[in-house]
């Protein structure tokens, strides 16, 4: 056993947050939707309305040549966007705890986003057993032929 075993034995044993972190891959998206700071503001509030979270704060920065990072701050934790436009691919966290629906918000992104797939890693965070704390709970192909980017 080593010494970071103990200490994350440790910790398992005092951190129980039951939060939920949600790990969301999108494919096949509109690649100027993915270019659009603004756009991805509002999707990703509208997200987070969805599912029932509050909104505190936010932060998007558009790079050059091309994609965004977006954080949107709630009480429940964050949401959060990274995309890359020249391969329509957006990489989704919802990382939330108390009452938060995340799930709520992932048919949204799909459709705003005008996503061809989208695949679903749920983690739950704070629980104490390894095997107890990755599974895939969603994959989803829409049927819809990609768009002309």
């Amino acid at each position: 056993m080593t010494a970071l075993a103990g200490r994350v034995s440790c910790l398992a044993a005092i951190v129980d947050s039951r939060a939920r972190h949600l790990l969301v891959e999108l494919s096949g998206c509109d690649a100027r939707l993915l270019d659009d700071a603004s756009a991805l503001s509002a999707l990703l509030r509208a997200a987070a309305e969805a599912a029932g979270a509050r909104v505190v704060a936010e932060v998007f920065h558009p790079f050059a040549p091309h994609g965004v990072t977006g954080v949107v701050l709630i009480e429940e934790s964050h949401f959060s966007i990274h995309t890359w436009p020249e391969t329509g691919y957006a990489a989704v966290d919802f990382y939330t705890c108390g009452d938060a629906r995340p799930e709520q918000a992932i048919d949204l992104l799909v459709a705003g986003l005008a996503a061809s797939r989208a695949d679903v890693l749920e983690v739950a965070r704070g629980l104490p057993a390894p095997e107890e704390t990755l599974r895939v709970t969603r994959q989803s192909h829409v049927s819809r032929p990609p768009s002309v980017r």
